[in-house]
């Protein structure tokens, strides 16, 4: 289906309609009582025509499939090449004897023609013509009739790239939908991890392989299944996802395969399970690791059969889901221990994800960190939420091992207590470590700023005698440069310990040091 715009109006522009359109076109170049427009389906095990508009016929036609081989009038017609026209005496059915529209009585047609229709070279389907006159197509020769196919052929193919179009068209959109669900939540870094992580995921995405998705709790994995969804095919389809690890074994049935009414007890009404509804789209199974062992071997026959069966039910219903599953646990490990089926795990493998920890993205975590603020300065009505240089040294060196989750509640936490202490006044609101609220966080930012600090040189003992002919000032200095470098060397080279001896602010400190050239 389609639309345009008339006169500030929107119409409905459907392929039928064009169809129609063609064949009225036919009827004004041949008379005729009755042209019909048929289409081969591609999909089926043996050739069925499927009329796609017909002008002149009983509407019942439409709803007709005509298998080409209980129709020798239509299998002759296929292999005609460039089309006929059957003599009055052909002694063939005719399949559209009383389907003529207007008819007092049921007629049989006296004259019959046709020809294929060819799209890219390929047969697409036939037109037919039929009239009761008998002699109604004697005029009719093989070039007429070969300028009709001809008329036919470019509007289909006109079409059927306007169709393509709209389809590509309506894709972008669904990928854009998707894209909006997800938001903030986009894979976000361009660490050389998540580079090859995004590109892995569109390699398999356009494929309907089985995708397991490894990591640690809080990298993302939903997010990966995600994006895997939405540049799949099925990408208009439903994203069905079941967490396995709130799934007891005696609901398990239930929620992947629905059940009928009275199938046990509470169960009032009959129920769709997770891979109905997920049926031509995906199903995300998470913590898949975490299912019971007598689950694994049901989920297993649907893997292997694709067939879902109801608790209750004698029906068998067959699914089309492509299936996506995750896991925080070593399912090999799971495997050799016993806890895991090492088919099913196979069955899951197909196109093993491993998404990497938060650790080992590097400054990936400033980008998250961006995105968690953007978020919370929108939900808290704050303008500006900024992190100031310290605390992005202590979210890079911190090690993260809950992952973005932990990141994105630290983060929500301290916008949270840098607007209560700071205001809406300022132009913007700077997020400091202690915002970070993490004990780990001080000890972060000096092992940072000491990592930083150049190695100092070793100075020997201070005595409080200077050099004869020297002003106050310069003994001073030289005073403090000895000391800082002693006190240096007494911390290994440790700025920041350095800097709380001399009871001082680190970052005053580093720039005494460094006026004096003390930390060369």
């Amino acid at each position: 289906m389609r639309w345009c715009r008339i006169d500030n109006m929107q119409v409905e522009v459907t392929s039928d309609s064009r169809y129609r359109q063609l064949l009225a076109a036919v009827r004004g170049l041949v008379r005729c009582d009755a042209a019909a427009l048929l289409r081969l389906m591609p999909d089926e095990a043996a050739p069925v025509l499927q009329p796609v508009a017909v002008d002149g016929l009983a509407e019942e036609a439409l709803g007709r499939r005509f298998p080409v081989a209980a129709h020798p009038r239509l299998a002759r017609l296929l292999d005609s090449g460039h089309g006929l026209r059957f003599p009055s005496d052909a002694g063939l059915p005719d399949p559209y004897d009383g389907l003529l529209e207007h008819q007092h009585e049921l007629e049989a047609v006296h004259d019959c023609m046709g020809a294929p229709v060819r799209v890219d070279g390929r047969i697409w389907g036939l037109v037919t013509l039929d009239a009761l006159d008998p002699h109604a197509f004697d005029g009719v020769d093989d070039g007429r009739l070969q300028g009709i196919v001809r008329l036919l052929e470019t509007g289909i193919a006109a079409e059927e790239t306007i169709a393509e179009m709209a389809r590509r068209a309506e894709q972008d959109q669904a990928l854009a939908r998707a894209a909006s669900r997800v938001g903030a939540r986009e894979l976000l870094g361009r660490s050389a991890a998540m580079v090859r992580l995004r590109e892995e995921i569109d390699t398999v995405a356009g494929s309907d392989l089985t995708v397991l998705i490894l990591g640690e709790t809080g990298v993302g994995k939903e997010l990966v299944a995600e994006r895997l969804h939405a540049r799949s095919l099925r990408r208009d389809r439903p994203l069905v996802q079941i967490n396995c690890a709130a799934l007891p074994e005696t609901l398990a049935d239930s929620e992947l395969f629905g059940h009928k009414r009275g199938a046990f007890t509470g169960a009032v009404t009959d129920r769709s399970g997770k891979f109905e509804l997920a049926d031509g789209g995906t199903l995300l199974l998470d913590e898949v690791g975490e299912l019971p062992l007598p689950v694994q071997a049901k989920l297993l026959r649907v893997l292997q059969s694709g067939d879902v069966q109801r608790p209750g039910s004698d029906r068998v219903q067959k699914v089309d889901v492509r299936v996506i599953a995750a896991t925080n646990r070593d399912l090999r490990e799971e495997v050799a221990r016993g806890r895991f089926r090492a088919d099913l795990y196979h069955r899951l493998s197909v196109y093993p994800l491993r998404v990497p920890p938060l650790r080992e993205r590097g400054r990936d975590v400033l980008a998250l960190a961006g995105g968690f603020l953007e978020e919370n300065q929108h939900r808290l009505g704050a303008r500006n939420l900024r992190l100031s240089p310290a605390a992005s040294e202590a979210l890079l060196a911190h090690d993260w091992p809950g992952n973005v989750r932990e990141l994105e509640h630290l983060i929500s936490r301290a916008a949270l207590r840098a607007l209560s202490s700071a205001g809406r006044a300022g132009r913007w609101i700077a997020i400091e470590p202690e915002h970070l609220g993490m004990p780990a966080m001080t000890a972060a930012v000096d092992a940072a700023l000491d990592a930083a600090a150049p190695p100092p040189e070793i100075a020997p003992e201070i005595t409080p005698e200077g050099p004869p002919g020297i002003g106050l000032r310069e003994a001073t200095e030289r005073f403090q440069r000895q000391w800082i470098a002693a006190a240096l060397a007494r911390h290994g080279g440790a700025m920041a310990a350095a800097a709380r001896e001399a009871g001082m602010d680190r970052s005053n400190f580093l720039r005494l040091a460094k006026r004096l050239g003390a930390t060369t």
